[in-house]
């Protein structure tokens, strides 16, 4: 398929720049795919298209405050650093962005915090933006991590057009977040309450947890109009042979299975086999999913509504059906859903 395929007119007020003041409030749009029956709904009525022993994938990994803002040494130039993924604890070295990154150079020092706690090289250059920053700290490494950490904002997409606030800290994250790695939140899990969660144990709805340390790439802008030739950025994922377990046990039971995001579809698609089995896996994944694709293992998927020509609509229209998917969308401008991370939710069932 064409990247063009995937624009539509997004009225600015649709992106939601806060989230819904309670998380399983927002609302929820049904998706049939058999019937191409559409119900408007609050998220909190998802249960009631499941049975006892269905079964959900969750995605635990937790957000962490990766947006700094530094000044260069000398100069004093204000800094914007991204931290993506840290590459050696003990060096306390981190792979990361800068802006603007012309003026960051090898040997640059920049210095973090109100009173400059925190001091950083920069000792390699990795792309235009990218830089290997080491961080010169000489105490123990909790006491630094929780100091870069303190410094560090929640990073809300730059979409928003907003500054982070206090209240993102916990509203940009699941409550289930556990595993420290993503600096993008997997935004269909956002919608879930312990409320929620306390009515699937009670209706003895099944549930596990992968791990998918989303980073950038999803927000990353598709220069090619020939999706073949996209290719994406690696994340990390750990799927544990105790998810693998109660997942195939589900599918030969012929229970309903769910992905709870696009993050938890694209790991269980780069884990499964052949045989349509879950397999363990630790590592990394660049998949790539883009209309037309046969999914093997779920077949429900909560989603939010993505911005036009992201990997995300991408992968929801994989699973939903292009046509009838961007036939919705186009009912949910009408309808005024709200847009992106913070945005409502959409429900793709058979």
């Amino acid at each position: 398929m064409k990247l063009s395929q995937f624009k539509f007119d997004l009225p600015e007020e649709l992106i939601a720049k806060y989230p819904s003041h309670h998380r399983d409030e927002a609302r929820l749009m049904v998706v049939h795919r058999e019937s191409d029956k559409v119900e408007h709904l609050v998220f909190k009525d998802v249960l009631n298209y499941f049975n006892d022993r269905d079964f959900f994938i969750f995605n635990d990994t937790k957000v962490f405050p990766a947006r700094l803002f530094g000044n260069k040494e000398k100069t004093g130039a204000k800094i914007e650093v991204f931290l993506l993924r840290e590459l050696n604890p003990d060096q306390h070295l981190w792979d990361v962005l800068v802006n603007p990154a012309r003026k960051i150079r090898i040997g640059n020092k920049l210095y973090f915090g109100e009173n400059e706690e925190l001091v950083a090289e920069v000792i390699d250059n990795t792309t235009s933006r990218g830089r290997t920053l080491r961080f010169l700290y000489d105490g123990p490494y909790e006491e630094f991590k929780e100091q870069l950490f303190k410094i560090g904002q929640t990073p809300i997409p730059d979409y928003l057009e907003r500054d982070a606030q206090p209240e993102d800290a916990e509203r940009y994250q699941n409550i289930f977040a556990q595993n420290e790695g993503a600096v993008v939140a997997p935004a269909a899990g956002l919608h879930f309450s312990r409320e929620l969660l306390k009515r699937m144990q009670i209706r003895d709805i099944e549930f596990g947890f992968l791990t998918l340390h989303n980073g950038l790439g999803a927000y990353r802008m598709i220069d090619v109009e020939d999706l073949t030739k996209h290719k994406m950025e690696s994340e990390q994922i750990v799927i544990n042979e105790e998810l693998c377990s109660q997942v195939n046990r589900a599918k030969d039971e012929e229970r309903n299975i769910c992905a709870v995001g696009t993050s938890v579809l694209r790991a269980v698609e780069t884990a499964v086999s052949t045989d349509g089995r879950l397999k363990p896996r630790t590592g990394w994944t660049n998949k790539f999913i883009f209309p037309p694709y046969e999914f093997t293992l779920t077949n429900s998927l909560i989603t939010n509504f993505q911005l036009p020509y992201s990997t995300l609509l991408m992968m929801a229209c994989a699973f939903g059906g292009y046509e009838r998917i961007m036939d919705v969308y186009q009912v949910a401008i009408k309808e005024k859903y709200r847009f992106g991370a913070y945005g409502d939710a959409m429900l793709i069932l058979d």
